[in-house]
């Protein structure tokens, strides 16, 4: 199944949690383990079996497209589209949409790292579904930042579950099919894919969570430091 998808790469955003760094560098262009994240990215969905990618772009959006190019390097085809306001996650799917992606399609968001395999393994076990979410522990739920999943069974009754005994968090990782296409971009701005699931769920969807490993992600300036400079750690071990 994953061969047969494109994927939507979101990298349009400001990264405001990570400033003053992401006023001079787009967030995607950032390392972890010293390799810019959204290489890392494409590279895994190549491995995934993806062929097709649309790159949407907006905050510093020639850095990351220096680094796609045409996708050649990466064993893929990548299309840029661009998102001109920082209008959410739902907006930047729909100008995807807009631009002739047709679902089924993978979401992702440029500046997560996935466990090896991770990407390739929710495609599968999405497979035939309205749509899907994937779920991880670690990072744990941290609200508002990171919110938690409820799900029963195998499919997400909530997108947004404030249970804090709650220990699945989302990953910014979904299968997004044709039947949820009319709920896009139908609340207020910012326009979030939350918000459009929530609305195919309570309309009768199929929207499964599938569970994935740890995810790796820079939130805050330090974080460059712990994901980069692993050696780091022994120090701060053996601090008093």
């Amino acid at each position: 199944m994953a061969a047969a998808l494109p994927a939507v790469v979101m990298a349009a955003g400001e990264g405001r949690r990570l400033r003053p760094v992401t006023e001079r560098y787009a967030k995607p262009a950032l390392p972890i383990d010293g390799r810019p994240v959204v290489a890392t990215l494409l590279r895994e969905l190549a491995s995934a079996g993806v062929r097709d990618v649309a790159l949407v772009t907006g905050h510093l959006a020639d850095q990351v497209e220096a680094l796609a190019g045409d996708g050649s390097a990466f064993g893929l085809r990548v299309r840029t589209v661009s998102q001109p306001q920082p209008d959410g996650s739902a907006d930047a799917v729909r100008r995807a949409v807009e631009a002739g992606v047709e679902p089924p399609f993978l979401v992702t968001a440029a500046d997560t790292v996935f466990s090896a395999g991770d990407v390739e393994r929710f495609a599968a076990a999405a497979a035939g579904a309205d749509g899907a979410i994937a779920v991880r522990r670690d990072p744990p739920p941290d609200p508002e930042h990171r919110r938690a999943i409820r799900a029963f069974d195998g499919r997400v009754e909530r997108v947004r579950d404030d249970d804090p005994s709650n220990p699945l968090s989302g990953a910014p990782l979904w299968l997004f099919g044709p039947r949820l296409v009319p709920f896009l971009c139908v609340d207020k701005r910012p326009y979030e894919l939350r918000n459009t699931f929530q609305r195919g769920i309570d309309e009768g969807a199929d929207v499964r969570a599938v569970e994935i490993g740890a995810t790796r992600d820079l939130t805050h300036p330090v974080d460059l430091v712990n994901e980069n400079f692993a050696y780091l750690a022994a120090f701060r071990s053996e601090s008093p």
